[in-house]
């Protein structure tokens, strides 16, 4: 099956990519630059592509990442520090924007003669993200067999989506990603923060699935009280 798969140049995608191309089905990897202040993730993106020898397509959504401001990914408002699992990670979310990618990615792939597109949203993104729910992949997915019906028969994997981040650790270890070149930390700066939500599940995410984490972290001991907080609340 020839897989597209959404790729922003973090863990979880970046495993995705490597798991599918360990498996022989990886046709190639979507990338989208819309507006995002860590957009440097997509540099490790590509270079996944280049690694796996498949074309890499980056798709332009500045000027529609610039219409949906209000998220701290996009807009010039702070980073939390903290666990995902905290309400004040919401400032994280664009709205629909895995809705419009995936949009982006189905024409794409349908053009393409893909099989399939994947994406790598799994079960830690819930809380927060109402598009990497099971609810949106499945309606998403009957969605686009309508859209494509008569045209492309285009189908959507989402092989994390029930499952945690460690899995995706384990997974991606499996297949022997090489884990520091991905790129999580939502600030965008020189080396990972260690103390935004997506750096605190990065690394307990490493902890749970007994995998060594070979990032470099600002504050590489934060995740622990980030997490032993969440415990107590």
């Amino acid at each position: 099956m020839n897989t597209a798969v959404v790729c922003s140049g973090g863990l979880d995608s970046v495993s995705l990519a490597h798991v599918l191309g360990h498996e022989g089905k990886l046709s190639r990897i979507i990338s989208f630059d819309y507006g995002q202040r860590h957009r440097k993730e997509l540099d490790f993106a590509r270079a996944a592509a280049d690694r796996l020898g498949v074309p890499f397509h980056l798709i332009d959504l500045s000027a529609v990442g610039a219409a949906l401001s209000g998220s701290a990914l996009t807009d010039d408002i702070d980073v939390p520090d903290g666990h995902y699992a905290e309400e004040t990670m919401r400032i994280t979310v664009v709205p629909n924007r895995n809705a419009i990618m995936l949009t982006v990615a189905f024409g794409l792939a349908a053009a393409q003669g893909d099989a399939a597109v994947a994406t790598a949203v799994h079960g830690g993104d819930h809380f927060i993200y109402p598009d990497c729910r099971p609810a949106f992949t499945e309606a998403f997915a009957a969605m686009q067999r309508t859209a494509l019906d008569g045209y492309a028969d285009v189908a959507l994997l989402v092989p994390f989506v029930h499952r945690s981040k460690a899995d995706i650790v384990a997974e991606g270890a499996r297949v022997g990603t090489p884990f520091a070149q991905t790129w999580s930390c939502y600030k965008g700066g020189e080396i990972h923060c260690g103390r935004c939500g997506t750096c605190v599940e990065r690394r307990e995410a490493f902890d749970l699935a007994g995998v060594d984490d070979p990032t470099v972290y600002e504050d590489a001991d934060f995740w622990r009280a980030a997490v032993a907080g969440r415990g107590a609340a």
